[in-house]
């Protein structure tokens, strides 16, 4: 028992709740002592000398004296590579099973051993199994080293080996991703686990794992960018060590990377080129990030505990009296009878779908909190109907495994079993019926309240894994996916004209397929704002776009300060929510006075002027993987400075957002990209790189736009207009708008424009199939020549 199992246990002793969490916690540990494969002795394994070599379509296959190592280049540049007989599926990851392999790249005798060359990425192999990712012209990306396996010698069924693989990187890289991180998002040496975690509790920077991890790294330096991951959804940890430069005639000293999984296979991707060209790679192969539909874009406000339609209403009551746009209105658990999963108490929520309709006339629509635990008493509907199915996950003897959520004693659907992914999505109908436009996921990573030890399921506990057969240990983490697939696949399915709206708090490779995501319960406080952003960029460069914090922390009562620089940083991001906890303080805006009141006016009148362009972000977004929040280094990877700065970020291409993060402050220092750059607010032009001081009052965050950038804002109609900053004298500049079906399936239009100095005047026109049409927009340009 550790420090927060001793906490978490005195923080429940003597209540009922405290009683069945302790029960819980006993059961699962008798479960694992019982069921869980025991670990024996082991035998250490590395690969030997290279004994046979055998071409194949994309690459080829490596004889060792004790492994094999499969390499396989696919159309477009993606590096496989598998170890004892590993293929690329089956895989939760990918989005349409393994790609093509590309012809044109054969395994070939090289000086030290062999080498793939394609067009995009050379790769080597020595003969004693060290793997090495270079640039076609032959810089080193990475260098993996000879892997090493802890096998048991006594052949124990279940129990698989154990393996380590350490990495070199560039002296100069900096590494990204691994999920969801507090930290970052520059991800700094140390310890990373590989284990979605509710971390019973809010978190701060620096406490980890958190609800989504991911075995996927973004690493950036001067030779090149690339991408690796590993496929294996096992308990793991990454160890990231910077690497050091050498001074006058030293050597440098690499970078370097060592994940450890307990199981599973090992292989992994590797995909390289330039930030854009890296995320366009991995989304092609996990899956494009889908399209919210546009009201999604706005913002949502929620709580835990709103308690009744009354309530309901007040608050919505409060947006309209004081004109301020809203979007979405979220309820939370308390809506359910008794904390169960499709129900609505009667008692507080009378007429919930005449609500439902009431909000959508004018202009708000709802969306229902989701948990996966469903209460295991004989009589409860869902649970009737999950035990004929045959739905909840069971433990080695075919017992089911119970734990304790929210409504008690909870069995747990086995998301990875297609039978039960699709009883699940038929429940959604329920939902639907109630008048909810959207879901939210939660408790997904699943989470099984304990007084002591891990709060989530059994690890012997048994799942389908597709028809393979694992226990929790495989499926633990991809069970926040499997469960958003149950849900994204059967909202299609009872709503095939409707783009659906889901997020999820946890979630593994590939969860952009089914939606988004939210920081979790981040807690109140300076620290927790800084991680808010953290988050969205780390997640972003993962391959999840859509994604926000909990406006004022989930927990405590923010000060009207940080209330309102939350709110002011939120107003740029593309998940944009208030939400709090049930005994947190409140998190309307007029709760924290007229000042405040009146400055978050501004920042929601700018977001709903953003609109448009948040729009076509969001198809940005979903055609190429590249996220609406990108880290300062973007387009310019090379800027060591760059790489640094966390505290800062670009919203697609056109600006660059500034957040206050500290108390007190009324200025801020941003590091500049190359370029010119307006202060949106002063008109000021300012050149980068380099480092500039800009006012930052309590009514704002300074925002600037590259010159030359075209941005389609809503004009005081309502209307699309083009807000267009001059380009530099000399130069041109550019921008795209997308427009059509705002809430289904309807192809959008992609309209491109350019803009330019022609006598004295910026004049805008439009550009591709449409060149030489006329512009069809109201243009405001704005900036001077410099």
């Amino acid at each position: 028992m550790d420090a927060r199992d001793l906490l978490r246990s005195v923080r429940t002793a003597g209540s009922a709740e405290g009683r069945r969490a302790t029960r819980s916690a006993w059961r699962r540990q008798r479960t694992d002592a019982r069921d869980l494969p025991r670990r024996g002795a082991e035998r250490a394994r590395v690969p030997g000398a290279a004994q046979e070599v055998e071409p194949l379509p994309g690459g080829g296959r490596v004889r060792f004296a004790r492994s094999v190592l499969r390499i396989r280049v696919a159309i477009g540049g993606a590096v496989f590579c598998g170890w004892d007989g590993a293929d690329p599926d089956p895989s939760y990851a990918l989005a349409g099973g393994r790609p093509e392999a590309d012809l044109r790249a054969i395994l070939e005798p090289d000086k030290d051993g062999w080498r793939v060359v394609s067009e995009r990425v050379t790769v080597l192999v020595s003969r004693h199994g060290a793997v090495e990712i270079r640039t076609p012209g032959g810089v080193l990306l990475r260098r993996e080293l000879p892997p090493r396996w802890w096998e048991p010698t006594g052949g124990e069924p279940g129990v698989g080996a154990r393996w380590v693989q350490r990495s070199e990187t560039p002296a100069d890289a900096r590494v990204y991703g691994l999920g969801g991180r507090a930290v970052g998002p520059r991800l700094p040496a140390g310890g990373y686990r590989l284990w979605n975690t509710d971390p019973d509790g809010s978190f701060e920077p620096g406490d980890d794992p958190l609800y989504i991890t991911m075995p996927v790294q973004l690493v950036v330096a001067d030779a090149g960018c690339h991408l690796v991951f590993h496929d294996n959804t096992w308990d793991g940890r990454v160890t990231l060590r910077d690497g050091e430069e050498g001074a006058g005639s030293g050597h440098d000293r690499p970078g370097g990377c060592e994940l450890r999984m307990d199981g599973g296979p090992l292989r992994y991707w590797v995909i390289t080129g330039t930030p854009s060209r890296v995320l366009n790679g991995w989304t092609a192969l996990t899956g494009r990030p889908a399209l919210p539909p546009s009201w999604a874009l706005g913002h949502h406000h929620s709580r835990w505990g709103f308690g009744s339609e009354r309530e309901v209403r007040r608050v919505v009551a409060g947006y309209r009296e004081r004109e301020l746009p809203l979007s979405v209105l979220h309820l939370d658990i308390d809506h359910f009878d008794g904390h169960q999963v499709f129900t609505v108490d009667k008692g507080r929520f009378p007429d919930l779908p005449g609500l439902a309709a009431e909000l959508a006339e004018s202009g708000i629509r709802t969306v229902s909190i989701v948990d996966p635990a469903v209460k295991a008493e004989p009589g409860v509907a869902v649970y009737d109907s999950g035990t004929e199915e045959g739905a909840f996950v069971r433990d080695a003897r075919g017992r089911e495994v119970n734990g304790v959520v929210w409504p008690g004693d909870a069995a747990f659907p086995d998301f990875t079993d297609p039978q039960v992914r699709a009883w699940w999505g038929r429940l959604y109908a329920e939902r639907l019926d109630q008048g909810f436009s959207g879901v939210w996921h939660d408790m997904n990573e699943p989470v099984s309240f304990v007084s002591f030890g891990e709060n989530t399921l059994p690890r012997s506990a048994r799942h389908s894994l597709e028809g393979r057969g694992g226990d929790h240990r495989e499926a633990h983490n991809v069970y926040g996916l499997t469960m958003a697939r149950a849900g994204y696949e059967g909202l299609r399915e009872l709503r095939p004209e409707q783009r659906p709206f889901l997020f999820s708090r946890s979630g593994w490779a590939g969860m952009q397929r089914y939606g988004g995501t939210w920081s979790g319960d981040v807690a109140t406080g300076w620290p927790g704002l800084r991680a808010s952003l953290s988050l969205v960029l780390g997640l972003g460069l993962c391959g999840v776009p859509y994604s926000g914090p909990d406006v004022g922390g989930f927990t405590g009562s923010p000060s009207p300060e940080l209330y309102l620089r939350w709110f002011q940083l939120a107003a740029y991001l593309p998940f944009f929510r208030t939400h709090s906890a049930i005994d947190a303080g409140r998190r309307e805006p007029w709760e924290f006075g007229p000042e405040v009141l009146e400055h978050a006016r501004a920042a929601l009148t700018e977001r709903v002027r953003l609109l448009p362009y948040l729009e076509s972000l969001a198809h940005v977004a979903h055609r190429t993987g590249a996220p609406y929040v990108r880290p300062l280094w973007w387009n310019a990877p090379g800027d060591r400075a760059l790489r640094e700065c966390g505290d800062a970020f670009l919203l697609g291409d056109a600006l660059l957002v500034a957040p206050v993060l500290e108390p007190g402050s009324l200025t801020r220092a941003i590091r500049l990209p190359r370029g010119l750059w307006y202060d949106t607010a002063t008109g000021t032009a300012h050149r980068g790189p380099g480092q500039v001081l800009l006012d930052a009052p309590l009514g704002r965050i300074p925002v600037l736009a590259r010159a030359g950038a075209i941005v389609p804002v809503a004009g005081a109609d309502g209307e699309v207009e083009l807000e267009v900053w001059a380009p530099r004298l000399g130069r041109t500049g550019s921008g795209v708008v997308f427009s059509g079906d705002p809430e289904g399936w309807g192809t959008a239009r992609m309209e491109r424009f350019t803009s330019r100095w022609a006598d004295g005047e910026v004049v805008v026109e439009r550009d591709g199939a449409d060149a030489g049409e006329p512009v069809g927009y109201r243009v405001r340009v704005r900036g001077t020549a410099s």
